[in-house]
C-alpha cells in the first residue's frame, strides 16, 4: 500500500489500517519465534529475514497477507496449504481468517535448515 521505498519493518507497516497492521505484527513475531536470530531486512520494498541466505518474505495487501516463504516450502507444505491461495512460491492468508501461526512457524523453520544444508553444501565444494 505504500508508495515508497520503507525504511524498515515499522515504516512498513505505519500506512496500513490498524487490523492489518496487527496480523502484520503478528506474523512478524511468529517469524522471529521460529528464526530468532535471523536478520531482518525490507527486499524488494517488503519485510523479509535473511539467515544464511533469504529465509522468507511477507507483503500486506488489501485482502490477504501475502507470504513468500519460496517454491520448496509451498510444495513441501502443500498439503497444510490446500485451504489457503497458493502459487509458486507465495502464499495469501485472507485478513478475514486467523493467521495459521503453526503452519507458519514451520515454514520457517523448514526454510531455516533448508538454507543451512545449502551453507553446508557450499562450505564442502
Amino acid at each position: 500500500m505504500m508508495n515508497r521505498k520503507p525504511k524498515d519493518f515499522d515504516d512498513y507497516i505505519t500506512d496500513f489500517p490498524e487490523g492489518t497492521r496487527e496480523k502484520l505484527i503478528l506474523l512478524r513475531k511468529a517469524i522471529l519465534d521460529a528464526a530468532p536470530v535471523a536478520e531482518e531486512v525490507i527486499s524488494y520494498g517488503m519485510p523479509a529475514f535473511k539467515q544464511n541466505g533469504m529465509l522468507v518474505y511477507f507483503a500486506g495487501y488489501e485482502k490477504y497477507i501475502g507470504f513468500y516463504p519460496t517454491p520448496s516450502a509451498i510444495l513441501n507444505f502443500k498439503s497444510q496449504l490446500k485451504n489457503f491461495k497458493t502459487a509458486k512460491g507465495t502464499v495469501h492468508f485472507p485478513l478475514n481468517e486467523p493467521l495459521p501461526f503453526d503452519l507458519i512457524k514451520d515454514m520457517v523453520k523448514f526454510r531455516v535448515e533448508e538454507n543451512l544444508a545449502k551453507t553446508k553444501v557450499k562450505k564442502v565444494k
